[in-house]
């Protein structure tokens, strides 16, 4: 109750409520510990009456160790990241490898020979671009299941050919931005469309293309409009703080809404940035970590007096200063009536009006939104009781934005620091846990399962690094010899033997490591809901690959677009090659996904998400047989096979098909089954024209008979059903 705490060494150094310091390292007797706990006062001894007191002996060794030092162990997330070991001490193996095989050896393991050619290059096409390999490289090296040589010049340029490729920003930006939240509608029960989202979407993808360094990357969508004379590119990097949900429905209390997407904003930023847990401590002090309640409010002490504002960035029409002055009259209106809400709740119903107003007035003229620091009227910061905004204790005097405590401060002298300082205090390269953050989510991305196993949270509820070693050097590598590039952090770790190892199961491992933390071999497991998507229409030459470029609309059933609020949904189905873009652009309600996303544990962009779930239920079975943009792909492939010139036979068609799917050829058991079920097919369709010709539905391949196309149709769906085709290994 006294402000005692010893989650940490830096909160029990601090002071407590009454002035005074518990621990004084060094000195036993100027500390407030050590006098309580050999008081003779029963009202102020510690322990308390009631309870026995320490011994001579215990109060002797609390002593000593306050006079030595009051030493104490760190958690390792935030430890200093380590200065990079002497490449010698590597000899001569990839740095990777070597922090990996010294945990196998200490183990008697052998790790997981080296996965063929085809494999390798799947799976470095789908982990970089998230596409399948281009199927005249795949033809190329179907001639060979052996792996490429060791520093294989001709693996080293397909790494750098899928880093190049504008595939590979679109790949890695959807894993950015579950993290930013990101969708195209506000959210809650009346969930308004923002029409301006994509410009986000489009910027990150640019960014990761252009292998804009990570520090770059934080301060921009952080911190943008702060940057000295910001571009309208750093302001709509901002966005990243308005992918918040907000609440325009009527009566809510705009303040309270405010607040709402503040807090958020904090939890975001401890979560992405921090891998910790900060947001627990909008209420309360932190359990296990050393974060306090205070330290929250001095975070939400950057965001406090952030606003919105909307310009035209890009082209702008002929009467933009016009449609600007407009602007500048509704949010005038709308100040006033925010200000009058914060006293008299009776302007709830109007404040909100105006705020839905000014959204569709957006909407309407094209108006991109991002953040903007207000300069007078500053919100005052103060610390909510248990939370609450209508409870700020007032008598404990304003928060000033800073740093958690136990990580110093970032204020210097009168000046209060800005949320640019908190960026560039983000990726110093002597802060402990945004590069070790990051570089455990993209290890994740390239390996099924991160090093550490919570990427969000870092704190004494996470999880020990499986190879603590490794994480600090790449954290150490990324900062400093990489420059925070992505793209070599990347490339060096796909050169390694370890990622390039083979993912099948080993029986010797089992029982030892079933859940391959040791990284004795690569993983195999699904590839997200965008990309079932994305290589279903690309196998069937479908798949329109324009990057960038507004939200489109693949087709959905009625009783999807029905969930939205009021009927307000009035979905009507892209057509033409925007129909076949990938799912990266497929337009995002929060509260009518579409099915081909939820149904693959897309998640509702409601919450920051460095992980998704990876679950396996007959649904996903289902829509993959049944639903329409897959059903269309199995016919679009069937006319690619008969329309191919390098297939002339059932056997030939039936070799490119699983060439395109699967990297691979099929055995002779599986061509077979595959012949056979062309056959009946065959058989089948001949004796009911009807049916060949609702299967064969737009995509009829021309100078084929309706049976022979429907036949191949049926085969074509099995072979886009393979739990192969589907999974990443």
């Amino acid at each position: 109750n006294g402000g005692f705490s010893v989650i940490s060494r830096e909160l029990l150094l601090v002071k407590m409520d009454s002035g005074t310091v518990a621990v004084v390292p060094g000195d036993a007797g100027g500390s407030e510990l050590f006098r309580r706990v050999n008081s003779q006062d029963l009202d102020s001894r510690m322990p308390p009456e009631g309870h026995d007191g320490l011994s001579p002996a215990e109060k002797s060794l609390l002593k000593k160790w306050i006079e030595e030092g009051a030493r104490w162990p760190s958690h390792w997330a935030y430890e200093p990241v380590p200065p990079l070991r002497n490449a010698d001490s590597f000899k001569g193996q990839h740095p990777v490898d070597w922090f990996v095989h010294r945990k196998l050896d200490e183990r008697g393991i052998k790790p997981s020979p080296t996965a063929d050619a085809l494999t390798l290059m799947r799976r470095l096409s789908l982990d970089l671009t998230g596409l399948l390999p281009n199927a005249d490289a795949v033809r190329h090296l179907n001639t060979s299941r052996t792996p490429f040589p060791a520093d294989s010049p001709a693996l080293a340029t397909i790494i750098d050919s899928y880093l190049a490729v504008p595939h590979f920003g679109e790949r890695w930006a959807r894993h950015w931005l579950d993290e930013a939240r990101f969708a195209d509608s506000e959210g809650y029960e009346k969930d308004s469309v923002k029409s301006d989202a994509w410009r986000f979407r489009d910027w990150v993808i640019k960014a990761i293309n252009d292998d804009m360094p990570f520090d770059d990357f934080t301060r921009k969508q952080l911190a943008g409009d702060l940057l000295p004379s910001p571009s309208q590119n750093d302001l709509i990097a901002t966005k990243f703080n308005l992918q918040t949900q907000f609440n325009l429905e009527g009566g809510v209390d705009s303040e309270e809404d405010r607040t709402k997407r503040v807090i958020d904003r904090v939890g975001t930023l401890g979560s992405v940035w921090m891998g910790s847990s900060v947001g627990c401590c909008q209420c309360h002090d932190h359990p296990y970590d050393s974060f306090r309640q205070k330290d929250f409010y001095r975070l939400y002490a950057f965001f406090n007096n952030t606003d919105f504002t909307a310009d035209f960035l890009g082209t702008e029409p002929n009467d933009a200063d016009k449609l600007r002055g407009e602007r500048e009259e509704k949010r005038k209106e709308l100040a006033d009536l925010l200000q009058k809400q914060l006293t008299d709740k009776n302007y709830s119903d109007t404040t909100q009006s105006k705020l839905g107003q000014l959204r569709s007035y957006d909407s309407s003229k094209d108006f991109t939104r991002f953040m903007t620091e207000r300069s007078d009227e500053r919100r005052p910061t103060y610390i909510f009781t248990r939370g609450d905004f209508q409870r700020p204790m007032v008598d404990q005097g304003t928060v000033v934005a800073d740093i958690p405590e136990g990580f110093g401060s970032i204020k210097v002298g009168d000046s209060t620091p800005t949320r640019l300082d908190l960026a560039n205090w983000l990726v110093r390269s002597q802060n402990p846990m945004t590069a070790r953050v990051t570089v455990n989510k993209i290890w994740m991305h390239l390996f099924g399962q991160p090093l550490a196993d919570q990427p969000q949270e870092f704190g004494s509820r996470g999880s020990a690094p499986s190879h603590p070693e490794l994480l600090d050097y790449l954290a150490r590598w990324f900062m400093d010899e990489a420059g925070w590039s992505r793209k070599k952090l990347i490339r060096f770790i796909v050169s390694s033997q370890t990622y390039q190892q083979a993912s099948a199961t080993r029986d010797d491992l089992v029982d030892i490591d079933p859940d391959n933390r040791l990284i004795a071999r690569q993983n195999r497991f699904r590839v997200e809901a965008e990309i079932v998507r994305d290589i279903s229409l690309q196998a069937a030459e479908l798949l329109c690959i324009t990057v960038g470029g507004k939200s489109v609309f693949p087709p959905l059933p009625d009783i999807v677009t029905q969930q939205t609020y009021a009927g307000s949904n009035k979905y009507k189905a892209s057509t033409g090659e925007d129909r076949f873009r990938r799912g990266l652009y497929t337009f995002f309600r929060r509260t009518a996904i579409d099915p081909n996303l939820s149904t693959f544990d897309c998640p509702d962009s409601s919450l920051t998400r460095a992980v998704r779930d990876r679950s396996n239920n007959p649904l996903q079975a289902l829509a993959t047989m049944h639903n329409e943009v897959f059903h269309e792909s199995a016919q679009a492939f069937a006319v690619r096979l008969l329309q191919s010139r390098s297939s002339d036979t059932d056997e030939d068609r039936i070799n490119e098909a699983l060439r395109i799917t699967t990297g691979r050829s099929p055995g002779q058991a599986e061509k077979a089954t595959i012949l056979k079920l062309l056959m009946s097919s065959r058989k089948h369709f001949s004796n009911d024209a009807a049916a060949a010709t609702a299967l064969i539905g737009p995509h009829a391949a021309p100078d084929v008979a309706v049976a022979e196309n429907a036949a191949w149709v049926a085969v074509t769906r099995v072979i886009l059903n393979l739990d192969e085709f589907l999974t990443r290994s």
